[in-house]
């Protein structure tokens, strides 16, 4: 009988132990971690929304190069066909000596 008294009075001892140690978070504790996870998130928004601008002016720029390339071409397309147009005229005159 003493035994059984023991081994249940451990029992309870242990149940009493392991309810104690396994306590729901607090809200004060909840709300402090979810401020900070809010503060990186929105860290994190402004770093994105600064990658975003910066891309959109990488953005512009390559399109107004693409442009100036473009207009380049287009002048050397033109001057080639004026060397072409001199080159032949300059080998059907005859040499002067």
């Amino acid at each position: 009988m003493f035994l059984m008294r023991k081994s249940i009075a451990t029992a309870g001892l242990a149940l009493a132990a392991g309810l104690s140690l396994s306590g729901c978070a607090t809200e004060d504790y909840v709300d402090q971690h979810i401020a900070t996870v809010n503060d990186r998130i929105t860290q994190l928004e402004a770093r994105v929304g600064q990658v975003d601008q910066t891309a959109q002016a990488a953005n512009a720029t390559a399109q107004q190069a693409a442009s100036a390339a473009q207009n380049a071409n287009q002048r050397l397309d033109a001057l080639t066909a004026r060397v072409d147009a001199l080159e032949q005229q300059l080998a059907s005159k005859r040499p002067r000596n």
